[in-house]
C-alpha cells in the first residue's frame, strides 16, 4: 500500500523549508485554503446533521466541552513543572485544551481514503472545542480580574474566522439540506484532498520555520509536545467510547483531543495575553505536535479505537 498523498505533501513542504529552497506559494494562499477547508468541513457536517440530528447530541457536545475545559487544567500544572513562566504555561495549555481544524481535515480524509464510517457531525465537535480552552488559559493566566476586557476577547473568540466558518457551514448544511446543497457537493467530496494536499504543503513550509525554536525553547518543550497528545487521545479515546460512538467517530474525538490549535488559540492569546512567547506555543503546536500527529499519531488513534471496541 502506498503512501497517502496528502501526507507526502506536508513532507515535501517540510524538507523544501528545511534545506531552504526558494519554494513559496502565493501569499494568502494560506488563508484561501483555511476557509476552504473549514467551510468544507462545517458545510459537510451541516448537511449530514440535517438528517441525523438528536436530542443525544447536547449531552455529546457538553461531554465534549468538559474535556476541552479539563484539557488544560491537566497541561498548565504539567508545563509549570517543566519550568514554564505562568503566563506561557497557560498559553501553551490552552492551545492543547483547544483543536486543530487541519488535523482534523487529515484524520476526516484517513478515514474516508479507508471507508471508515464515522458520525458526520464531529465538526460540531470542532466548534465545542475551541472556545473553553482559550477561557480556562486566560483564567489560568491572570484570573478574573477588571483589567480582563472580555467585550473585545468574547468578540475575538465568538466571532474569530474559524469559528463563524465551521458554524456557518453547519447552519448553511443544515438549513438547506443535501439536495439544495448539491451543486456545492464537490466542495467537501471531490475537491477537498487536493485543496487539503496544497494545505498541507504551506503548512510543510511554516512548520519548518517553527523547529528552529526548539534551540531555546529545548527538550522539555518537545518532551511535552509529544507526550501530553498522547495523553489526551486516551481521555478522548475513552470519552468517545463512553459515548457510544464508533471506531471511526472514537479515531476522530481522540485526534482531536490530541491536537493543539495554531490558528484561532494564538489569536485570541495575542489579544488577552500579550505578554505570552508564541514562539513557545507555536513550536509545540506547529512544529512538533502537528507532524507528530498527521505521521504517526493518528495511525496509533485508530489502532485504539478498534483496540476499545474489542
Amino acid at each position: 500500500m502506498g503512501f497517502d498523498p496528502v501526507v507526502l505533501f506536508f513532507i515535501f513542504g517540510l524538507f523544501a523549508g528545511l534545506v531552504k529552497s526558494e519554494l513559496k506559494l502565493p501569499p494568502g494562499l494560506y488563508d484561501t485554503l483555511s476557509m476552504i477547508l473549514l467551510l468544507a468541513i462545517g458545510l459537510h457536517g451541516g448537511v449530514e446533521l440535517a438528517a441525523q440530528a438528536s436530542p443525544a447530541l447536547i449531552g455529546q457536545a457538553l461531554a465534549v466541552m468538559v474535556m476541552g475545559i479539563l484539557l488544560p487544567l491537566v497541561a498548565f500544572p504539567v508545563l509549570r513543572a517543566l519550568r514554564f513562566g505562568r503566563t506561557d504555561a497557560a498559553s501553551i495549555a490552552a492551545h492543547y485544551g483547544s483543536v486543530s481544524a487541519a488535523t482534523f481535515a487529515v484524520v476526516i480524509a484517513y478515514l474516508l481514503s479507508r471507508e471508515i464510517f464515522f458520525e458526520s457531525y464531529m465538526p460540531l465537535f470542532v466548534a465545542v472545542l475551541e472556545i473553553p480552552a482559550i477561557i480556562v488559559g486566560i483564567l489560568l493566566a491572570k484570573g478574573v480580574s477588571r483589567d480582563t476586557n472580555w467585550k473585545a476577547l468574547s468578540h475575538e473568540v465568538f466571532f474569530g474566522k474559524s469559528i463563524m466558518l465551521l458554524l456557518g457551514g453547519l447552519i448553511i448544511g443544515v438549513l438547506a439540506g443535501k439536495e439544495a446543497i448539491a451543486p456545492l457537493e464537490p466542495l467537501y467530496t471531490s475537491m477537498f484532498k487536493p485543496v487539503l494536499a496544497f494545505f498541507l504543503l504551506e503548512m510543510g513550509l511554516i512548520a519548518s520555520r517553527h523547529l528552529g525554536s526548539l534551540r531555546t525553547a529545548g527538550v522539555r518543550l518537545a518532551a511535552f509536545a509529544l507526550v501530553f497528545p498522547l495523553f489526551g487521545a486516551v481521555v478522548g479515546g475513552l470519552l468517545g467510547h463512553a459515548l457510544g460512538l464508533s471506531v471511526g467517530g472514537v479515531t476522530v474525538l481522540a485526534t482531536l483531543a490530541a491536537s493543539g490549535s495554531y490558528i484561532a488559540v494564538p489569536a485570541a492569546m495575542r489579544l488577552a495575553l500579550p505578554e505570552a512567547n508564541p514562539a513557545l506555543s507555536l513550536t509545540a503546536s506547529l512544529g512538533i505536535t502537528f507532524p507528530f500527529n498527521i505521521l504517526v499519531g493518528i495511525p496509533l488513534y485508530l489502532s485504539l479505537a478498534e483496540w476499545l471496541a474489542a
